[in-house]
C-alpha cells in the first residue's frame, strides 16, 4: 500500500504489528461495516481512530477521486484526528470490513503509554497532512482576488496552520470555478468549508472555530500561568506548568508550534538522532501539554498587558481578557527570509538562521553560503570556515565597509572566506530539502549545500509598548539587566520572558524549551511567597 495521489509523491504506508493491533483491541471496540458504508465524510466534526483487521477502505477527496486505499493492519486518520479539525476527506468501505474503533481521547492516552505506537501513528499523520497540503481540492476553498489584503490574510493563515486548501482568484480563473463569487464582489473573499458551509470574509478566529481548530475562550479567564506564544518555549512551559498543578493557558496569534513548527527537519534536537520535523515535534509537545491539562487557544493575539499586584491583566484582540497570577512572554521573533520560492522546504535541513556547533559539524568540508552584510554574518562565516567549510559570503551592497567592522573584514580574508558583492539569490535547487545549488540574480549558479541567513530579526513585542523594559531592537530584557531576582523575570515582577523574544537568547529550539521549563520554577516560588495573602 502507498498513500499517494495522481499529482503527488507516494508515501510508503505504515502498518500496525499484531501486538499493536491486540493492544488497540483491548482499548477499543471491534465493529464491522459493509461495502459502500462511509466511516466518516468531509465536514464531520469527530471520528474515531480506525485500525483495520479485515477488509479495505478507500479515502476520497471532495470530488470523489481516490487518494489511497488502506488494507489489513492499516489505519485511518491524519493530524486533524488529534487537533479536532473537521475532516477533509471521506472514508468508504470497499471490501467487507472488520475494524477496531478507538475514540480520540482514548487514542491520546494510549500514545503516551506506548512510545513505539506513538512514533508510528504520529509519523504517519504528519506525512499524510503534508501530502494533503500538496493536493488540490482538499480542505477549505478560499475565493478572492490577489490584490485583496483579506485574501492574503486568509491564505497566510491557512499556510501558518498547515491547512490543506485551494485558492481561486475569480479575476483570473478561466474554468468558471469562481463565477459564483464574481457577481458578489462585496462578499469576497469567500471561504467554502468542507461540507458546504460558506463564510464571507471571516476573521482568522471565525475561520479557526468553524474548522474546529483550537478552543473558544470565555470573555474573562482567570489562570495561574498565562503563556503568550505557542512555540517551543511556550509549550515547554505549558508541559511543566500543567504537570506541576498550575492552571495553565497558552494563547497563540497564528498556529500552535510557532516558527519551529514549520521546519521540515530539526537535526540537532536531543533524543532524535535521525532528526524530526518541526510539525511532528511541536505536535507532540502540544499533545503532551493537553494531556496534563494545559489549554491551548489560537488564534488570539495579545494587545495589551496591564500589570497588577496579585494578577496581571492581558487583553486580546477578540475582546477577551485574562487575569493571570504569572505571565510568560514567548512571542518569538520574525526572521527576515529570502523572498525565494520553496525556501520553507529547505529550512531546518539546509537553510539555517544561526550557526552553532551542530550546524558547524554538518558543514565540515561542504560548500556553504552565508547571506548578510553585518557583523553577525561575518562572525558566522569565519566560524564556519575555521571548522573546515568552504564559505562564500554574499551581500547586496557594493562595499562591506558600509555595514561591517573592519577587523571582521580582515578575518574574512584571513580565513579564506570568498566575498561576493552585489549578489542576490533568486532560486534554490535541491531534492527533499537537501540543497545543491543556488541561482543569483545575474543568472549565475553557485554550488552550495548549506545557507545561513543573517538578514536580521524583529521580535514580536511591539504590542508591549513601554510597559516593560526592552532593548533598542525590541527584545525583552530580563534578569540582571533589569535588576530582577530571577534569571528570566522582566522589569515587571511576575512577568517572564523566554525564547527568541528575550534579549540574549541563543535562538535554539532546545534552549527555548529549557527556558520555558525553567520559568515554571520561578512561578512556583512567586506563588508560594504570595500564598499568605490568599489565606
Amino acid at each position: 500500500m502507498t498513500f499517494a495521489a495522481d499529482d503527488s509523491v507516494a508515501v510508503p504506508a505504515r502498518v500496525l504489528s499484531s501486538t499493536q493491533l491486540a493492544l488497540l483491541g483491548q482499548r477499543g471496540e471491534e465493529l464491522t461495516a459493509e461495502v459502500g458504508e462511509k466511516l466518516y465524510e468531509i465536514g464531520d466534526a469527530t471520528y474515531p481512530f480506525i485500525a483495520i483487521l479485515e477488509g479495505e477502505v478507500a479515502v476520497l477527496d471532495g470530488a470523489g477521486h481516490e487518494i489511497v486505499r488502506h488494507g489489513v493492519s492499516g489505519f485511518l486518520g491524519e493530524v486533524n484526528l488529534l487537533s479536532g479539525q473537521s475532516v477533509f476527506v471521506t472514508a468508504v468501505v470497499t471490501q467487507p470490513l472488520r475494524y477496531i474503533a478507538l475514540p480520540r481521547e482514548d487514542l491520546r492516552a494510549l500514545l503516551f503509554d506506548n512510545p513505539s505506537l506513538s512514533d508510528l501513528i504520529l509519523g504517519a499523520f504528519v506525512e499524510r497532512r503534508e501530502l494533503l497540503q500538496r493536493r488540490q481540492g482538499i480542505g477549505p476553498e478560499i475565493v478572492g482576488p490577489r490584490e485583496s489584503p483579506d485574501t492574503r490574510r486568509l491564505l497566510e493563515f491557512a499556510r501558518a496552520q498547515r491547512l490543506p486548501h485551494t485558492w481561486i482568484d475569480p479575476t483570473e480563473t478561466t474554468d468558471g470555478a469562481g463565477s459564483a463569487a464574481e457577481g458578489a464582489v462585496s462578499a469576497l473573499p469567500l471561504v467554502r468549508l468542507p461540507g458546504g458551509v460558506e463564510l464571507s470574509n471571516p476573521s482568522n478566529g471565525e475561520l479557526s472555530r468553524a474548522l474546529g481548530i483550537g478552543m473558544q475562550l470565555a470573555p474573562r479567564e482567570e489562570v495561574d500561568l498565562l503563556i503568550i506564544g505557542g512555540g517551543p518555549a511556550g509549550l515547554g512551559a505549558a508541559v511543566y506548568g500543567a504537570s506541576e498543578g498550575l492552571d495553565t493557558l497558552v494563547v497563540e496569534s497564528t498556529s500552535i508550534g510557532g516558527q519551529a513548527g514549520t521546519s521540515r527537519r530539526i537535526e540537532n534536537y536531543l533524543g532524535f538522532p535521525a532528526g524530526i520535523s518541526g510539525t511532528e515535534l511541536l505536535s507532540r509537545a502540544a499533545t503532551q501539554a493537553r494531556k496534563f491539562g494545559a489549554r491551548l487557544a489560537s488564534p488570539y493575539r495579545a494587545q495589551e498587558l496591564q500589570p497588577g499586584i496579585e494578577r496581571h491583566l492581558v487583553r486580546l484582540d477578540a475582546g477577551n481578557e485574562i487575569a493571570a497570577r504569572a505571565v510568560l512572554l514567548t512571542t518569538g521573533a520574525e526572521y527576515r527570509r529570502l523572498p525565494v520560492a520553496g525556501l520553507e522546504e529547505y529550512e531546518g535541513v539546509s537553510v539555517f538562521y544561526a550557526a552553532g556547533a551542530p550546524e558547524g559539524q554538518l558543514c565540515t568540508a561542504q560548500r556553504v553560503g552565508v547571506i548578510g552584510g553585518g557583523n553577525s554574518a561575518a562572525q558566522a562565516a569565519v566560524w564556519l570556515a575555521r571548522g573546515g567549510a568552504l564559505v562564500t559570503l554574499l551581500h547586496r551592497r557594493g562595499d562591506l565597509r558600509e555595514t561591517m567592522s573592519h577587523y571582521l573584514i580582515d578575518e574574512l580574508d584571513q580565513y579564506g572566506v570568498a566575498v561576493r558583492d552585489r549578489s542576490e539569490i533568486v532560486g534554490l535547487h535541491g531534492e527533499r530539502g537537501r540543497l545543491h545549488s543556488v541561482t543569483l540574480a545575474d543568472g549565475e549558479q553557485l554550488p552550495l549545500s548549506f545557507l545561513f541567513l543573517f538578514l536580521g530579526a524583529t521580535p514580536c513585542t511591539e504590542w508591549l509598548g513601554e510597559v516593560l523594559a526592552r532593548d533598542s531592537h525590541g527584545f525583552i530584557l530580563t534578569g540582571a539587566d533589569v535588576g530582577a531576582e530571577g534569571l528570566l523575570e522582566t522589569s515587571v515582577p511576575g512577568v517572564y520572558a523566554a525564547g527568541d523574544a528575550r534579549a540574549g537568547s541563543t535562538k535554539r529550539c532546545a534552549t527555548a524549551v529549557g527556558e520555558g521549563a525553567t520559568v515554571v520554577r520561578f512561578v512556583h516560588e512567586r506563588l508560594a511567597a504570595a500564598a499568605p495573602a490568599h489565606r
